[in-house]
């Protein structure tokens, strides 16, 4: 299965190898998972969401939560086949990014549109495309275990972390469909950055890095 996963993101030149790369993190890396490339193939997101599905069919789970934007395509799929799976109506819903007097606090994954409500007291699949840091979806985590729900599983598509990322970071038992150790250097001990290799400026945020660099 964790070889299909990554084949499935070779097949769609997902997995970038042998560059130099900026992180979100602000880290610089050789290698990339571009997970959006997965998103605009039905056929290809639906099949790994029904691998999921089948981990968790005999949990009982009633509904299925990812954070906005990218993962509400996840949520929605895994929560289709679990409902084809058990033959029960499995619910989709995500959390989104806090956002107060027009400015964004990521450090938040919250519930809006009254989603909480349908939370409170069910049985809840957790589901993430990545994990590097594993911050974003423990926030989703943590919303989940305020709105009263309980956190059956978290469940992401490839782990790029699995030595820090794991249940006990997580507050709940996390699992992975596959594993992709990705390195991840500060700039100061890059090696990349210490043979000249050109950043990428298309992928990752090599763009937003060089101009800030110029502007210093």
């Amino acid at each position: 299965m964790a070889n299909d996963v990554v084949k499935i993101f070779e097949e769609l030149e997902g997995i970038i190898r042998n560059d130099h790369i900026v992180l979100t993190s602000g880290k610089h890396s050789d290698a990339y998972i571009r997970k959006d490339r997965l998103y605009p193939h039905t056929k290809q997101t639906s099949k790994i969401c029904a691998m999921i599905a089948k981990k968790v069919a005999d949990q009982k789970i009633d509904v299925v939560v990812s954070p906005a934007l990218a993962g509400i395509v996840l949520s929605q799929w895994t929560a289709y086949h679990l409902s084809e799976m058990t033959n029960k109506d499995v619910l989709s819903l995500f959390t989104e990014k806090h956002y107060e007097d027009g400015q964004i606090y990521e450090a938040k994954q919250i519930f809006k549109r009254g989603y909480d409500k349908f939370v409170k007291g069910k049985r809840v699949l957790i589901v993430e495309d990545l994990t590097s840091t594993g911050s974003s979806v423990k926030k989703v985590v943590n919303s989940v275990k305020k709105a009263g729900g309980q956190v059956i599983a978290v469940y992401v598509l490839v782990n790029r972390n699995p030595k820090d990322v794991n249940s006990k970071f997580m507050g709940a038992p996390f699992y992975s469909l596959a594993t992709l150790e990705i390195s991840a250097y500060d700039k100061k001990s890059c090696p990349m950055c210490k043979k000249n290799i050109p950043i990428n400026i298309e992928i990752g945020h090599g763009k937003e890095y060089l101009k800030n660099k110029k502007n210093k």
